[in-house]
């Protein structure tokens, strides 16, 4: 049997309706619950990838005017004051960490020490330098949690989608075999409408899981380099407090 290619194209636009809106709307239950959840997905993924963009740019800028602060500064109490002001970058809350044990155990030891407490010109020295080790791998441990929080939604958008697209294709391809049992034909036009839910199906899943998964492996390589920034700034706080304290 011979096919008019007039024919097939008018009745392919007549299916679809010319649109993807209009396929939407003329695609079957289960297309276009496949379709709604791949957008869910898909949505939430740019929505979460225009954030954490917007956030890690704003880090990586305040990490930068810190550490040169930081690093002019002469006394701890100086840096206090502009981590005060610099509240988006982990480093501020790996320093509060820091100074805050450094200066318990300061008051500790003027406590146990009432004579070199009223002596000004006496330099009190720390005991427990692990206590400050400590306290800056817990901050560091909450801060890389904080950075990392809704990446695990890109993870599943980019392993789930495509196979719920998969899902949704191989609904498409039995709808059109089984439009090839009812109609005993074997034309493009009586299959048509099934191979184009499992194509669109197949696009959708891809579409909503490959920027996923690139803004993922980007923002944990960013979230990698920011950990490292936070282990160097820790031996550096570390090092300064064992050359003035102990």
């Amino acid at each position: 049997m011979t096919l008019d290619p007039q024919t097939v194209t008018s009745a392919a636009l007549e299916t679809t309706g010319g649109s993807l809106f209009s396929f939407f709307r003329q695609a079957g239950p289960a297309a276009k619950v496949v379709l709604a959840i791949l957008l869910f997905f898909s949505l939430v993924s740019w929505l979460i990838i225009f954030a954490k963009y917007i956030r890690l740019t704003r880090i990586r800028g305040q990490s930068n005017r810190f550490l040169e602060f930081f690093r002019k500064s002469k006394r701890f109490s100086e840096v206090n004051t502009i981590a005060a002001q610099l509240t988006d970058t982990p480093l501020t809350t790996l320093f509060k960490s820091g100074y805050a044990e450094l200066d318990q155990q300061i008051k500790a030891a003027r406590s146990d020490d009432p004579v070199a407490a009223a002596t000004a010109a006496t330099r009190l020295l720390i005991k427990n330098i692990s206590g400050i080790e400590r306290a800056l791998e817990r901050a560091a441990g909450a801060e890389v949690s904080r950075l990392t929080k809704h990446l695990t939604f890109l993870a599943t958008t980019a392993a789930a989608c495509p196979f719920i697209g998969l899902f949704g294709t191989v609904w498409g391809i039995m709808q059109s075999f089984n439009a090839i049992g009812m109609s005993g034909s074997t034309s493009i036009v009586a299959v048509a409408p099934g191979i184009s839910e499992a194509l669109i199906n197949t696009a959708a899943g891809l579409a909503a899981a490959i920027p996923a998964l690139v803004a993922y492996n980007y923002f944990m390589g960013q979230i990698r380099l920011l950990r490292a920034t936070m282990d160097d700034f820790s031996l550096e706080f570390l090092n300064l407090t064992e050359r003035n304290f102990t």
